[in-house]
């Protein structure tokens, strides 16, 4: 079989019978009338917090959510400065913004692309921030995240991690989700575990974090008509809770495939003005995207090449978070070595997908050779 196009990413690879098996369990909850909590709800927390070793789970609507309540749950209020990256997805600053809180942009590592100990400790001394949020982006995380926690706590900083896309990764041989003061995801469908549609979870070892923020999922409640908190109406559904179940009964065959396109790419594409990024040797990471630098004066004639080529490709993340437009009017401060806007220019991401075959990698490989050869 030729290939003539590639994706950037596809959602429709499955496991033989998985289609077949999810709908019939979506047949047994509407003849049971299962749509809001029960059963199928707390089965998917309690194997999300055997698979990543965290003793609480709370589901909610989506991953931004799951930020905006795990700062609620750690009391950032109105005014409080939090810390985060420059280089994250918007939703990390909005909902600093969505509890009243005030956002200060951190400059990242320009070789990790995340935070670095000295830079965190950096704004840690200058802004006494209420909180901070890490975010572990690309499906990696800082080599520092250790070092980063403890600063964070001798230095009574409250700190939440964003692990919209670190499912399956590690650091220390830890997941990062499981081992966190408190810490979130998002099951967007294009996750490496993603749901059939929006939904997320909050991760964490304290059980008074975990039931504040059960309450604030739920409209804050405390028994059906009683309400302790302003909360939300954040509860995760029941289909997206069946859809994850049965994926997380693959997820390691998921996760494997997809590092085995990281790997690929890293081994075919050296020597390259593309430069392919694994992790830090104490960072597992969970093949979320296959993400690489490249000198952004190059970086346009490439993304034209490959989709000549039928190749879709992505730009993880094209603006840095103080320079956005909507930033400017809640900046509270931020520290900036230009890193940021500089990975901005230069990130490009290649296809990568559960079951991405080896024939697709070639063409990928084979087509970014031949553009360089070129030039």
């Amino acid at each position: 079989m030729t290939i003539t196009s590639v994706p950037f990413i596809t959602l429709n690879r499955f496991e033989n019978g998985f289609k077949e098996k999810f709908l019939t369990g979506v047949n047994e909850l509407f003849d049971k009338t299962q749509f809001i909590g029960g059963p199928i709800v707390a089965s998917l927390e309690e194997s999300l917090a055997k698979k990543t070793d965290a003793k609480f789970v709370v589901g909610c609507a989506n991953g931004t959510d799951a930020i905006q309540i795990a700062l609620r749950t750690i009391q950032v209020e109105k005014d409080d400065l939090v810390l985060l990256p420059d280089m994250t997805f918007w939703a990390t600053f909005e909902a600093v913004v969505n509890v009243g809180a005030k956002p200060v942009t951190v400059d990242v590592n320009r070789e990790t692309c995340h935070w670095d100990y000295e830079t965190f400790k950096e704004a840690v001394d200058k802004f006494k921030p209420k909180a901070a949020i890490m975010v572990h982006l690309y499906g990696h995380a800082s080599p520092d995240t250790m070092k980063i926690r403890a600063y964070a706590k001798d230095n009574n900083v409250l700190l939440v991690e964003d692990g919209a896309q670190c499912f399956g990764t590690k650091v220390d041989g830890k997941s990062v989700l499981g081992s966190a003061l408190i810490a979130t995801t998002s099951f967007y469908p294009a996750k490496v575990l993603g749901a059939s549609g929006d939904a997320g979870a909050i991760f964490t070892n304290d059980e008074e974090l975990a039931q504040t923020a059960r309450v604030l999922t739920n409209h804050g409640r405390t028994t059906h008509y009683t309400h302790g908190l302003v909360g939300w109406n954040s509860r995760i559904g029941t289909y997206e809770s069946l859809f994850l179940n049965y994926s997380l009964e693959h997820i390691d065959a998921r996760l494997d495939s997809r590092r085995e396109a990281v790997n690929y790419y890293y081994e075919h594409l050296q020597g390259l003005p593309l430069k392919p990024m694994l992790s830090s040797d104490n960072v597992d990471e969970n093949g979320y995207c296959a993400f690489a630098m490249i000198d952004p004066s190059l970086r346009g004639d490439l993304i034209e090449t490959l989709k000549e080529a039928g190749i879709g490709s992505g730009t993880i993340y094209p603006g840095a978070m103080s320079l956005q437009e909507g930033a400017d009017k809640y900046l509270a401060g931020k520290i900036d070595h230009g890193n940021a806007d500089y990975i901005s220019k230069a990130v490009l991401n290649l296809p990568c997908f559960a079951y991405i075959t080896k024939e697709e990698l070639e063409y990928v490989v084979g087509t970014v050779k031949k553009h360089f050869n070129n030039m």
